[in-house]
């Protein structure tokens, strides 16, 4: 006789029954569906549930990405130089830099061209004669405020008698001995100027320019010669002719000949000058030349525009001239403020 059929039940009969099915069909080599089915879900929540990988899982900060979101940086370019009907702004995505198109560019540039710019005004001061500490006082202040964009300025002035030691300066270029400095009442100083030893004294024009060379002028080859062509400019109008010399040792310097008639020693930090230069007015301070090796140079003089011409000019005299040329070698607008 056949088994009755089975009805299906409820409760833990329906479940007693369901558990001999399942085994049932084990034992007769079917596949225990339900089983497996119930396996591959939990098999899935299992899957979930795991960690991802590092690589995966692995974010910045909460907020922005680490690469630069798309709006979140732009460039910008302002509208008064590009002009009406500007293109937008472009923006910079993903820390990359777009390219602009080479005609936005050109138009940038133009644009910024034709705005003129402000000419630099030098304040030019005569301080008649005064002593060499004092007059670094002055250059320290006038290149503070120049440091600040204040105006630049133009000490003009004679000095007591000094003997000034530049940084390559050494003993051996002092001639005099102290006895003989203090007999004749000369100064014996350093200065962090360029260049080695001089001197400064009555009948001698000196000139501290303290200008800011940022930012269109920066060059210090440049400088020194635009002070030289100052020089020979300023002698020109006094009918001297003066030049240059190709000699390396002779540099920074004004010749009329083989004689020199204006030295030249500079200082520059974070292109705001101090120091300047010296030019031989009245033959004065030609002999305290004699108890110096001038620049380190022994095989030339020393001239002056009184020895060259004949006549003795006033140190005043030359003021104006020089300043005049000054202000065309330098594009300055250069007023004297005081004398």
């Amino acid at each position: 006789m056949g088994a009755a059929p089975r009805e299906k039940g409820v409760g833990m009969d329906a479940a007693l029954s369901d558990a001999l099915v399942l085994a049932g069909d084990r034992r007769r080599g079917e596949r225990p569906r339900v089983r497996r089915a119930v396996c591959l879900r939990r098999r899935r929540i299992r899957r979930r549930a795991a960690p991802r990988s590092a690589r995966v899982r692995r974010r910045g900060p909460r907020g922005l990405d680490r690469r630069a979101r798309g709006h979140s940086r732009r460039l910008a370019i302002p509208g008064s130089i590009l002009g009406p009907g500007s293109p937008p702004v472009w923006s910079l995505r993903r820390g990359r830099y777009t390219s602009f198109p080479m005609d936005t560019v050109n138009a940038a540039a133009t644009a910024e061209s034709r705005i003129p710019a402000a000419p630099r005004r030098v304040e030019a001061v005569w301080l008649g004669r005064i002593g060499y500490d004092r007059a670094l006082v002055l250059q320290r202040e006038a290149a503070a405020r120049a440091a600040k964009g204040g105006p630049e300025t133009l000490l003009l002035l004679e000095h007591e008698p000094v003997f000034t030691l530049g940084r390559n300066a050494s003993a051996a270029d002092v001639l005099f001995t102290p006895e003989r400095r203090r007999e004749l009442g000369i100064e014996l100083v350093e200065a962090d100027r360029g260049g080695k030893v001089t001197y400064h004294g009555p009948g001698q024009l000196v000139g501290y320019p303290i200008l800011n060379l940022d930012p269109d002028r920066r060059d210090v080859r440049r400088y020194v010669r635009d002070l030289e062509e100052v020089l020979l400019r300023t002698l020109s109008d006094f009918g001297v002719s003066g030049g240059r010399s190709a000699a390396r040792e002779r540099v920074s310097s004004v010749w009329v000949g083989n004689d020199k008639i204006a030295a030249i020693g500079v200082h520059i930090s974070r292109w705001i000058t101090t120091h300047g230069f010296a030019l031989n007015v009245t033959e004065e301070p030609l002999p305290y030349f004699r108890g110096i090796v001038p620049c380190g140079i022994s095989d030339g003089g020393v001239t002056s525009i009184d020895r060259v011409l004949g006549r003795h000019p006033e140190v005043r005299e030359v003021v104006a001239p020089l300043v005049a040329r000054f202000a065309e070698v330098f594009g300055r607008e250069t007023e004297i403020v005081r004398t």
